[in-house]
């Protein structure tokens, strides 16, 4: 199978990439426009596969997208391209409009352009694959309500609500023009190769340096949380086993409050690095109260019984263990995310042409 990866160099997108790879026999190229949040040394440990091609270009540049189509005829589409931090979707909406909107757009309708054209057999073999959220759900005020594939949308951000719109635009896709699609709603990822702008990462490099550790509010906020490489299993097994058409929500059955994700990623730093930063009593004498974000949803959680009952797809990994895995690969992998703080890494996009391969 040959699969074109928009948003490959991301943190889902890599993570998929790698899992394609590594696990399977199919071919991957990624195309990415490479902005602050793509990194190509997150592809590194399959860059020197055949079945792995990289393309840096944007998805709303439609000749591209199509030239990209063209060339390399995949058999299947799986679009993880967005801006995807919600902190900076507040201080900067448009860029969030364009990308996830008009990008999806301008991806549908070239994807859309060449599925037409194919034989019949391949025609019926495509699938368009739309990787979402579980945000655009809003939040959750119940103890015990979930996400399912039928909750109404209510976004709260202007991530959301751009995540929400694409989310439409694939659907309306499907039932106005009869492209095959599939959509999956994911809960919060965590893992390696996360940008450190996001909680989890961000907790455990500021502890590393003795800076402080800012949670919202009063870190009461709750998140069903999902290792990415169990997240990268079920969207591989949503796209080759997937009835076309249906929507998978994507969960890790790990509902936990921010500020006891925090607290346990103290906890695992005090075992795994116990000298601490001069002047650093206790990890978890770093955590700061800081202002709440504007439009903060309380609750996420997400049922995950349909991918479970329909594709057999469950979580490896409980969140005890897969945060072990993330603090141990954050405290082997100094070279990947120092290049990532000092800006270095995106010093790789210079010089990338149309393709690597």
């Amino acid at each position: 199978m040959k699969v074109l990866l928009t948003g490959g160099a991301g943190f889902i997108g890599s993570a998929l990439c790698r899992y394609i790879i590594q696990a399977t026999q199919d071919s991957v190229v990624v195309l990415d426009k490479l902005t602050y949040a793509g990194n190509l040394k997150s592809l590194a440990p399959v860059a020197a596969s055949d079945r792995y091609h990289f393309v840096q270009a944007d998805i709303c540049n439609a000749p591209a997208v199509q030239q990209v189509l063209n060339e390399f005829q995949p058999d299947v589409v799986m679009h993880l391209a967005a801006e995807s931090h919600v902190d900076r979707s507040i201080d900067g909406p448009a860029a969030f409009i364009q990308t996830n909107i008009v990008g999806t757009y301008t991806l549908l309708d070239a994807c859309r352009a060449y599925w037409l054209q194919l034989d019949t057999e391949k025609k019926q073999a495509f699938r368009f694959h739309h990787i979402s959220t579980d945000e655009v759900y809003g939040d959750l005020h119940g103890t015990y309500d979930l996400f399912t594939e039928t909750t109404p949308y209510e976004p709260s951000s202007p991530y959301s609500a751009s995540k929400a719109s694409s989310d439409h635009l694939v659907r309306a896709w499907h039932r106005t023009f009869g492209l095959p699609v599939l959509v999956t709603n994911c809960s919060n990822n965590y893992g390696p190769y996360h940008f450190p702008e996001k909680l989890i990462p961000l907790m455990i490099l500021n502890a590393l340096a003795g800076k402080p550790l800012p949670v919202y509010g009063k870190g009461e906020q709750i998140r069903d949380w999902l290792y990415v490489e169990d997240h990268a299993r079920a969207l591989y097994t949503v796209v080759t086993q997937g009835a076309v058409g249906q929507t998978y929500n994507i969960g890790g059955h790990n509902e936990k409050k921010n500020i006891d994700v925090v607290r346990s990623i103290c906890a695992l730093l005090e075992e795994l690095v116990p000298e601490k930063p001069a002047g650093v009593k206790q990890y978890s004498d770093l955590i700061s109260y800081v202002t709440d974000r504007p439009g903060h949803d309380f609750r996420y959680a997400i049922d995950a019984s349909k991918i479970e009952r329909e594709l057999g797809w469950t979580p490896e990994e409980s969140f005890d263990t897969g945060l072990r895995k993330t603090v141990q690969w954050y405290l082997q992998n100094k070279g990947w995310w120092q290049a990532v703080l000092n800006g270095s890494y995106q010093l790789e996009r210079l010089g990338q042409g149309m393709t690597n391969k």
